[in-house]
């Protein structure tokens, strides 16, 4: 029974493990916006997981009518790799402006916090028992069993669309905030991620629900 307990936290813990939006906005004076060549940036040194985002995202784009093209295909390697100044980033905004792109939509993680998750909680939120015994007979699973401390981490994640048409404060088009929790996959961390993008963006009407060619 102990063991049944133990399984089913660790299965609610990685069920979690979806992208969640915890805030999200828009600029309202783009009613009808919708761009036509985005550039998708995936800033994060983890060369796999930014590949993986940045081609899923232009498959979604681009089934949805939209030009979108990955950043590792147009920035030159030391552009990411290697710290710049605002003048050098407006220099090469300039550049992909130059070859059509109107947007640029970017994805970076803000932070990380280190959680620490009760196994036994999910299954004492409510407090039917009433018994001495029921109720020990439950938490001495904290101290008999190994791990039932599990340590987990929550990323938060932030994508956002600018307008590379405006060169200023107005740039902004739409911003949103992800949390995903203790990935463990990369391929199903991503994609889970890039839909949550596009539901989001979907429903800003900032892109087709469904494109007809």
């Amino acid at each position: 029974m102990k063991l049944f307990y133990y399984i089913v936290a660790l299965l609610l813990l990685t069920s979690c493990s979806t992208a969640r939006m915890t805030d999200t906005w828009v600029n309202k004076e783009y009613t009808n916006y919708q761009p036509k060549k985005v550039l998708i940036v995936g800033l994060t040194d983890n060369l796999i997981a930014r590949k993986m985002f940045e081609e899923q995202l232009k498959t979604e784009l681009i089934n949805r009518g939209i030009d979108a093209v990955e950043s590792y295909d147009v920035f030159k390697p030391t552009f990411t790799s290697l710290k710049q100044t605002e003048e050098d980033i407006e220099k090469e905004v300039k550049r992909i402006s130059n070859q059509g792109f109107d947007a640029i939509l970017i994805s970076a993680v803000k932070g990380i916090d280190e959680k620490v998750s009760y196994s036994g909680d999910t299954y004492r939120r409510d407090y039917y028992w009433r018994r001495f015994g029921r109720y020990y007979y439950l938490v001495q699973d904290v101290y008999l069993i190994e791990g039932y401390y599990n340590e987990y981490e929550i990323y938060h994640i932030e994508a956002s669309l600018y307008n590379l048409k405006e060169n200023n404060d107005k740039s902004l088009v739409w911003v949103a905030s992800y949390d995903i929790v203790d990935p463990k996959r990369i391929n199903t961390t991503v994609t889970n991620y890039v839909t949550a993008i596009i539901k989001s963006l979907e429903e800003k009407r900032l892109i087709n629900e469904n494109y007809m060619p």
